[in-house]
């Protein structure tokens, strides 16, 4: 069973997460300040966490912040709807994804599902060659990336997007097909975070030798891996 942290001080929220993610196969821990549940997240391995913005004690980028200095645990943050500086703040952090509040039940479940069906394909690759191409070594199976012979520190999608990229090398991606098949969602209107995790990717990623850049920007139609 999927086990899944939320942490949030809205209880009535919680109560009705807790009811409706029972009912879909989760198991949920509750924690209803960035305190407790930093700790918590710290302290246990959870397949994902729903992290609210703000919260007493820590607030969620708080949380998320000190959390990317341990773990790499997927996180998906719940922001208020219109604080479009909340989502932007938080991807450039390390969220995976974020969902505007309110939101629908079944847009939440789904969001949950492909986070972790992510996750999950990753950890079942133990058989999955290494890749390597030119001076980046992906090993799927371990989850780590190697450039320039130094380890990266990258968020699970960070790495699911490494790892695309590389398979389809040399290949025009448009952002619809990276949306639906790194982030496992369809690319709606004003939503920057496949823009944010891949200028994540590009920030950790060191320069080529040659100056080349690695990943070019094709407007109107997506992105391309520079082979």
């Amino acid at each position: 069973m999927n086990q899944i942290l939320l942490i949030d001080d809205d209880l009535g929220l919680a109560e009705l997460l807790a009811q409706l993610l029972e009912l879909e196969g989760f198991s949920l821990t509750l924690a209803h300040d960035g305190q407790s549940g930093l700790s918590l997240a710290l302290e246990q391995d959870f397949n994902l966490i729903l992290l609210d913005v703000m919260l007493p004690k820590l607030n969620g980028f708080e949380v998320l912040k000190a959390l990317r200095s341990k773990k790499q645990t997927p996180v998906l943050m719940l922001t208020a709807r219109g604080d479009e500086i909340d989502r932007v703040v938080g991807l450039e952090i390390g969220a995976d994804d974020y969902l505007p509040k309110p939101f629908n039940d079944r847009e939440l479940v789904a969001r949950i599902k492909a986070i972790i069906r992510r996750t999950a394909n990753h950890a079942d690759e133990q058989h999955t060659m290494i890749i390597e191409f030119a001076d980046i070594k992906l090993d799927p199976s371990r989850q780590e990336v190697f450039c320039q012979d130094q380890l990266l520190i990258l968020t699970g999608t960070e790495f699911s997007l490494l790892y695309y990229m590389l398979q389809h090398s040399g290949e025009v991606l448009s952002k619809d097909s990276l949306s639906e098949n790194v982030l496992g969602k369809k690319l709606m209107p004003f939503d920057r975070s496949l823009d944010m995790h891949l200028s994540n990717l590009r920030k950790k990623l060191p320069d080529r030798a040659d100056g080349r850049p690695r990943v070019k920007t094709l407007r109107g139609k997506g992105y391309i891996w520079l082979t």
